[in-house]
């Protein structure tokens, strides 16, 4: 019994996580099948890059927001064997900070991939989604960790169904920031005059996580439709 409630409460807060079938998506505009940037080219064009978008992604916070540190800070991860990624987090002092590895810009094919995942991680503090995650994981904890106590579990129950609660709540809606991101953030890629549709051939070299229960990330079929369609309303077909 007390494992259905925790299974009912965990599938009800999942229910905005899924994300339908993209369907048919059409081919991205095909690019020079180029290798990766060489270490010197790859740190010349971040910062070339960094120097273009922030800008543009401080006005777009400052117009899209009420009292939001727009002071973005692009940085470089100093752990030199971090793996691949891109992240936004904040300061101590609540500085939104975009965090790419080395590895990452290694990775990088070209400007425009590197100016979609720095606006992509500029929308993710753009659109409040750090905030909102921790709200839904604070929220998970405590309706299982609740749960869990109303059924009679001892504190070893509790603690354990409170961490479930927090895991499940901060994945409930992130598909969907990924794909808000994934918007903004073409927005903000074109505005500071990169194209968002090359930009989004990054997709096309990462594994494709498909549309998994308790997935973190959308299928990379919805993001690049979710890119088309938003390059399509600023007038960019290729």
């Amino acid at each position: 019994m007390r494992r259905f409630l925790f299974l009912t409460v965990a599938l009800g807060l999942l229910s905005a996580c899924e994300v339908s079938d993209p369907g048919p998506v059409a081919p991205l505009p095909s690019v020079p099948d180029s290798p990766p940037l060489s270490a010197s080219a790859a740190q010349s064009a971040f910062a070339s890059v960094s120097a273009r978008v922030r800008p543009v992604a401080v006005r777009e916070c400052q117009q899209r927001t009420q009292g939001a540190n727009c002071d973005f800070k692009i940085e470089v991860d100093p752990n030199p064997k971090a793996p691949v990624n891109a992240y936004q987090t904040v300061d101590k002092n609540g500085r939104p900070l975009i965090i790419f590895t080395r590895s990452m810009i290694a990775t990088a094919r070209n400007a425009d991939e590197l100016a979609f995942v720095m606006g992509h991680e500029a929308a993710h503090h753009i659109r409040g989604h750090l905030a909102r995650q921790n709200a839904s994981a604070v929220a998970g904890a405590i309706i299982l960790g609740g749960l869990a106590g109303l059924a009679g579990g001892g504190s070893s129950t509790i603690d354990a169904a409170t961490q479930i609660g927090a895991s499940v709540g901060a994945l409930t809606y992130s598909k969907e920031y990924e794909l808000e991101a994934d918007e903004l953030g073409t927005v903000i890629t074109h505005k500071a005059g990169y194209n968002p549709l090359v930009g989004a051939h990054f997709f096309s070299r990462i594994p494709d996580p498909g549309d998994r229960f308790l997935g973190s990330h959308p299928p990379n079929a919805a993001r690049i439709q979710t890119v088309q369609r938003t390059a399509s309303s600023l007038g960019l077909t290729q």
